[in-house]
C-alpha cells in the first residue's frame, strides 16, 4: 500500500476521486492509499476461493464478490477492498459515485509482504465494527496456511489455523469448507 501525498480528505472526496480512478484505493482515517497490483500467486489463490466458494454457494442465498466490492466501515468512516467478501442473505448496497457494500458475512484477504500488517490491524480491526461480519480469513501466499477468526456470542474472535496442503478449514459462517489443497492448487512456493 502506497498513501497518496499527505492531505486530510473527507469521506466524500474520496469517494468522488475514487469514481474518477482506474487504480482503486482504500481510505483510511482521512488518507487514500493506493491498491498495489497482485502477484501472479495473489490471482491464482483468488480465483482458487472464488471458484471453491462460489461452486458452495450456487442455488444459496449467498452473494460472493471479488476485489472490486468496496465495503465501508461506517463506525470508522472508512472504506476498504477486500479481495473477496460474502453476503448471505440480502446484500445492502449503497449506492453513491460507485456500489458499496455495508453488510458482508465473510470477508477473505490473501496476505502479501506489503499488506501483512495491514489486514491483520488496522483493516481488521475496522471489519471487526461490521455487526455483519462473522468471520475473517487469511490466507498467506509463501505457504499452504490459512488463518481464520470467527466472531463469538460475547463478541470476541475464535482463531483456528489449517497448515498444509493435506489439510482442511470449515467456513461456518457461510456453510462451506475449504481444502489447502483447493486454495493452492497451482501455487508454487518458494518462488516470490
Amino acid at each position: 500500500m502506497v498513501a497518496l501525498p499527505k492531505k486530510r480528505w473527507t469521506a466524500k472526496e474520496y469517494l468522488t476521486f475514487e469514481a474518477e480512478s482506474e487504480e482503486r484505493h482504500d481510505f483510511v482515517d482521512g488518507e487514500i492509499y493506493s491498491m498495489t497490483g497482485a502477484s501472479e500467486k495473489h490471482n491464482l489463490i483468488m480465483t482458487n476461493l472464488i471458484i471453491a466458494v462460489g461452486t458452495q454457494l450456487r442455488k444459496r442465498p449467498c452473494k460472493v464478490y471479488p476485489s472490486d466490492m468496496l465495503i465501508e466501515t461506517a463506525q470508522t468512516g472508512d472504506y476498504h477492498y477486500p479481495d473477496i467478501s460474502v453476503v448471505c442473505g440480502e446484500a445492502e448496497i449503497k449506492h453513491d459515485k460507485r456500489d458499496i457494500l455495508v453488510n458482508p458475512t465473510l470477508i477473505i484477504e490473501v496476505l502479501s509482504p506489503s499488506t501483512e500488517a495491514y489486514d491483520r490491524g488496522k483493516k481488521f480491526q475496522n471489519y471487526q465494527t461490521l455487526s455483519s461480519l462473522q468471520e475473517y480469513v487469511l490466507i498467506a501466499q509463501d505457504e499452504a496456511r490459512v488463518e481464520r477468526y470467527l466472531r463469538q456470542s460475547d463478541d470476541q474472535w475464535l482463531y483456528s489455523k489449517a497448515i498444509g496442503l493435506e489439510a482442511a478449514i470449515e467456513l461456518s459462517s457461510i456453510g462451506c469448507g475449504l481444502t489447502l489443497a483447493d486454495v493452492y492448487d497451482k501455487v508454487t512456493f518458494g518462488e516470490t
